[in-house]
């Protein structure tokens, strides 16, 4: 008995040093630190996707930065990544510190967040077309009443909003957000007659109808969340026609928590632009991440879930077929933004703009 005891008490001993010594010698994570978009940051905290990190040897930590203030106003020597939004961003810091590596996890296109009246008031304009469930905006069309700074009330047969505003679409701070600045290179292209704007002097003719689109909107959000947030707090009219990344929407109604009322819509401009999020590394935990959000099937899936439209397009169809949410089967007419240089020329003229008091 007394041997049979002592034997087990060896084992658990053992067995006690072995775990102790796995807790304590296993490898731990590697901390890995990243500037992003506001637009990711959710992605990034949730707990399965700094799980799924884990395991593969990342512990990320985010911190939040505009896309145009990632590319012009921080030290980046102190990260192992930046994410920001949109092409040009990123060509911008590539260029600048000679990163030759990118990843281009995701992808979103620039959608109108609207409301069901506002769609068939367009629709009756002969701006939109409805496409059961969701609606095309024809943005040469639209151009003329953003053009003529038309008010809700000269629209004829208008009884969705007979108020005496502006028309106008609600964004970002083009100072600060890629949201606004792919709303610009978006107004930008249909303005100069369907064609993308080579250089600022290309644009000079247009600029007072380009500054306007932001200045008349008045005190500007610098975070892509924030006039969403205004359209699903606020209501229409507040915020009729307001531009978004197509996976706020796309997430926010795959909760199915009641914030995504009936009448809320979405309309697809005509042509839209794509907003890339392109990861830029700066060390070998950095490439490793892009190459995880690239490839690995659970990461995808999860980018899914926050509304980001990947490689995986049966995915994708699937997740939103699940939550019943409509939309384009495959958008066709996309056109490219312009080059970080004509794009911050023009920030920078608005800026001037903003300065002087419009």
């Amino acid at each position: 008995m007394d041997r049979t005891r002592t034997i087990f008490v060896a084992i658990l001993g053992v067995t006690a040093v072995t775990i102790l010594a796995v807790f304590f010698f296993r490898p731990q994570p590697d901390p890995v630190v990243g500037l992003v978009g506001s637009e990711k940051i959710p992605f990034f905290q949730d707990e399965r996707v700094q799980e799924a990190l884990r395991s593969h040897g990342l512990d990320v930590t985010v911190q939040k930065a505009g896309s145009r203030e990632i590319a012009t106003e921080y030290d980046l020597s102190q990260y192992d990544f930046v994410f920001p939004a949109g092409i040009p961003a990123a060509q911008k810091i590539q260029q600048e510190h000679n990163v030759s590596t990118s990843y281009k996890p995701f992808f979103t296109p620039m959608v109108i967040a609207s409301w069901q009246p506002i769609a068939d008031l367009f629709v009756q304009q002969g701006i939109a077309t409805d496409e059961g469930g969701y609606y095309l905006l024809d943005m040469e069309k639209l151009l003329p009443l953003l053009q003529n700074e038309l008010r809700w009330n000269d629209l004829e047969g208008n009884t969705a909003l007979p108020v005496n505003q502006s028309i106008l679409i609600r964004s970002t701070d083009v100072r600060t957000s890629n949201s606004a600045a792919m709303y610009l290179g978006l107004m930008s292209y249909v303005a100069n007659d369907n064609n993308i704007v080579q250089s600022v002097a290309d644009a000079q003719a247009n600029l007072p109808f380009l500054s306007g689109l932001f200045l008349r909107q008045g005190l500007l959000p610098s975070s892509t969340q924030e006039p969403f947030e205004d359209y699903l707090v606020k209501g229409m009219g507040h915020s009729p026609i307001v531009i978004i990344y197509e996976a706020q929407f796309i997430a926010q109604a795959s909760l199915q928590n009641g914030t995504i009322l009936p009448e809320m819509v979405l309309m697809y401009p005509s042509p839209t632009i794509f907003t890339e999020h392109v990861l830029i590394p700066f060390s070998d935990a950095g490439r490793q991440l892009g190459e995880l959000l690239e490839t690995d099937p659970e990461l995808q899936k999860l980018a899914i879930e926050y509304g980001l439209r990947n490689g995986n397009l049966a995915e994708f169809r699937q997740f939103t077929a699940e939550h019943n949410i409509v939309m384009p089967e495959t958008i066709v007419n996309v056109i490219e933004p312009p080059s970080y240089e004509v794009l911050e020329g023009l920030i920078q003229l608005i800026e001037q703009k903003y300065q002087q008091g419009g």
